[in-house]
């Protein structure tokens, strides 16, 4: 057992990094673990103190003469910080990193922003009193004591906004009135709202009977304590978001509160504006454009009780909710779920722990389920739900694949090809809306050619090869390595060549061929400013424009019921990225960015432009077959052993010295090797080391390598000892070592 607990004083300063060793008393070291609070001995007094257990280990880290021991456990309460410290101990267990790094992810930490006061004044004595002081101001012609007293006198309490302000008093002269004892200043703690002042109520939408089916088949194991994990696989239009307010709002009525996450990128106001209509000030957002202060704000409200939802992107999940009944995670597929810094934790899998350790439900839908998700609930770990139609019978669009080589051979070197011209053409003409989909994702690089399609690959991973500025093409999985070609090894075509087109340059192709169409850009640069999301989608959404240019940010979620036309130019460019993902990627963009047409009364139409148009991803995406394209995909993620079949772990090594971290590198893959020839690990494949995808950043070496193996839990222990390793060997000091599982993007 453990002899030593770090502890942790005042979860909510910002110097969290700062953690203190004390001895476990024998009687309480089978009653400790992480997120126990824990009476401590404080400071020069040995005050008692409240703390937090944060780790327990059996390394003491300074004399243990000088170390004081744990008083006793505060049993009267679990407080929801205690939870979340249990939590950040489940993330630092599963996905590596400090206990620190995980306690700053989990924990609100109170930022240096200036605290929001409501102040208001009102006279604090008699009103004859005030009167007799008013004439003695008036003899003495203080006349902005003066300007106050008749003020306070008439309206009792006046907000101090409007006495500095519409009255014209300074801040002293209500200061000098304080002191007097005449005046009295009241202040409360004030939180910033991100919402809207105003918002109209919404009407209640009745339930189709697929939509009310789920709703009472989940609500049914909620209210009786018995919740699970659900997935929701609703077409696009289903009315997914229809039940999610239904469940939220029995959840609510039971006294609970509810998590609902949403990627950042379709975080608008057009999305959460219905949880707004229902909920009111019980609602609140978290995002990333929200200042420091906003978003601590929105915590405390959360801890205070004044909150019943909390919506945002992945950081939303650690709101300090005390009752948490349901956790909601909409488009559930999204790669920005998975966190890109350590410790690399994936909030789907972190919110199904965090739902089992407060008894809550957790819900996840999404029009094209990541394959983890819908493998779980094929294999009866979650329970499955489909939304097979359209809310209001909407048929879903007609989509045409347009094969780009052919357009090269009639001489058309356009992004657009000359049936999207056409039918934008007749769009225009009917005063409907377009939107033209660049998809950006995932270029690294890749090289193809375009009278073919051919395009790279690496002969053992069967992912593309990426070009680097040496003129060789690479594998960032295995390090293959091969010389650029000129010339296409299957045509002989010259036409070998990276995708270089970007929104700006298509956004001027467009203007230039549709003169008299109004177009809209959405992409990085038009939305840096804090309003810049929605600003477009607005003036898009008030027909204030016909075209909306833009890559994956604008088919996200939104709701435009006069787009008829959606062109998807560049379909590729997802499917042939450097990691295993592709074909995912590429059904789940091409399906995301059709369900944007025909979402009104008129039918819509979709044309997927590719130089690939036989590839399984594009033909069964053109036909919305989800349960067809999971077969085709989860075959070939079978015979390369990846996930979700199988399960991998990379581990990055960082150097400073090219030579020193290829060494390290190399050592860390011999212990895991030579444990394997010990036969102390079984199953395991493992690749490299190799360079990572960014061989050097910042003068930084990059080197990885890949272990796959069909159980999570092996995984884990070879990163627990390869951490235990590295701990006690000085030599891994000035190397940087980061582990990261299930990658959905490769370090």
């Amino acid at each position: 057992m453990a002899g030593y607990a770090n502890i942790i004083i005042d979860i909510s300063h910002e110097k969290l990094d700062k953690t203190f060793q004390y001895k476990v008393p024998k009687d309480l070291e089978e009653k400790l673990f992480p997120g126990v609070q824990v009476a401590v001995p404080f400071g020069n007094g040995n005050r008692s103190t409240r703390g937090y257990v944060v780790e327990l280990t059996d390394k003491a880290e300074f004399e243990e003469s000088r170390m004081k021991e744990i008083g006793a456990i505060e049993e009267e309460s679990v407080p929801v910080e205690a939870k979340l410290i249990a939590l950040a101990a489940w993330i630092r267990k599963q996905y590596g990193g400090t206990m620190i790094q995980a306690l700053k992810t989990v924990l609100p930490v109170k930022q240096k922003a200036k605290q929001k006061e409501k102040r208001t004044l009102h006279l604090a004595v008699s009103a004859k009193e005030g009167a007799r002081q008013l004439e003695i101001f008036q003899k003495k012609r203080h006349t902005a004591r003066v300007r106050l007293l008749e003020a306070l006198l008439k309206e009792k309490r006046i907000p101090y906004e409007v006495v500095t302000g519409k009255l014209n008093i300074t801040a002293s002269v209500v200061r000098a009135l304080e002191e007097l004892g005449l005046v009295k200043v009241e202040r409360e703690q004030a939180f910033r709202n991100p919402l809207p002042d105003r918002i109209e109520n919404g009407t209640n939408v009745l339930l189709n009977p697929a939509q009310q089916h789920i709703v009472t088949e989940i609500g049914r194991e909620l209210s009786a304590g018995t919740p699970g994990t659900y997935l929701i696989h609703g077409v696009t239009g289903s009315g997914k978001t229809a039940v999610y307010i239904e469940l939220i709002r029995q959840a609510v009525n039971r006294g609970k509160q509810a998590i609902v996450l949403i990627p950042e990128i379709a975080l608008t106001y057009q999305t959460v504006i219905r949880f707004y209509q229902r909920f009111g000030e019980r609602v609140s957002i978290l995002n990333s454009r929200m200042s420091a202060g906003e978003r601590y704000d929105q915590f405390l409200r959360a801890k205070s009780g004044s909150l019943d939802v909390m919506i945002g992107p992945r950081s939303a999940l650690f709101t300090p909710f005390s009752n948490l009944g349901l956790i909601i995670i909409d488009e559930e597929h999204e790669t920005s779920y998975k966190s890109e810094t350590v410790p690399r934790y994936h909030a789907r899998e972190t919110a199904k722990e965090r739902a089992r350790m407060a008894g809550a439900g957790l819900v996840l839908g999404s029009a094209t389920p990541s394959l983890e998700s819908y493998a779980r609930a094929k294999a009866g770990e979650y329970r499955l739900f489909e939304l097979k139609e359209r809310v209001e019978e909407r048929p879903m669009p007609e989509c045409e694949i347009i094969d780009l080589r052919e357009e090269l051979k009639k001489g058309n070197r356009s992004i657009l090809s000359g049936r999207l011209q056409e039918l934008m053409e007749d769009r225009l003409k009917k005063g409907q809306q377009i939107m033209l989909f660049l998809n950006r994702r995932g270029v690294s690089g890749f090289v193809s050619c375009r009278a073919c399609g051919h395009v790279f690959q690496c002969p053992h991973c069967d992912v593309s090869l990426s070009q680097h500025n040496n003129g060789k093409l690479v594998c960032h999985y295995c390090g293959h390595e091969e010389p650029s070609l000129k010339v296409c090894p299957e045509c002989g075509s010259k036409y070998v060549s990276g995708f270089k087109a970007g929104t700006q340059k298509i956004e001027e192709l467009v203007k230039k061929r549709f003169p008299a169409a109004r177009v809209l850009r959405m992409d990085f640069d038009t939305t840096r400013n804090k309003e810049g999301h929605e600003k477009i989608l607005s003036a898009f959404a008030n027909q204030e424009a016909d075209i909306l240019v833009g890559t994956q940010m604008i088919v996200k979620g939104h709701d435009f019921p006069n787009v008829t036309l959606v062109g998807i130019l560049a379909a590729d460019l997802s499917l042939h990225t450097s990691d295993y993902h592709g074909a995912e990627r590429t059904f789940q963009l091409l399906t995301q960015a059709a369900g944007r047409a025909g979402r009104g009364t008129t039918k819509g139409q979709v044309v997927i432009q590719t130089y690939s148009p036989d590839h399984y991803s594009i033909q069964l995406a053109a036909r919305q077959d989800y349960t067809g394209f999971f077969a085709q995909e989860m075959a070939y993620r079978s015979m390369m052993k990846y996930p979700p079949v199988w399960h991998m772990l990379v581990m990055l090594v960082a150097s400073k010295d090219s030579m020193y971290g290829a060494l390290c590198a190399e050592l860390l893959g011999k212990k895991v090797a030579q444990a394997a020839e010990k036969g102390k690990i079984t199953g395991l494949s493992m690749l490299g080391p190799a360079d990572a995808a960014v061989a050097k950043v910042n003068d930084i070496y990059k080197k990885v390598i890949y272990f796959k193996h069909e159980d999570y839990g092996m995984l884990v222990r070879i990163k627990d000892a390869l951490e235990e390793f590295i701990s006690h060997h000085k030599e891994f000091l000035s190397v940087t070592v980061q582990f990261d599982f299930n990658p959905m993007n490769g370090f």
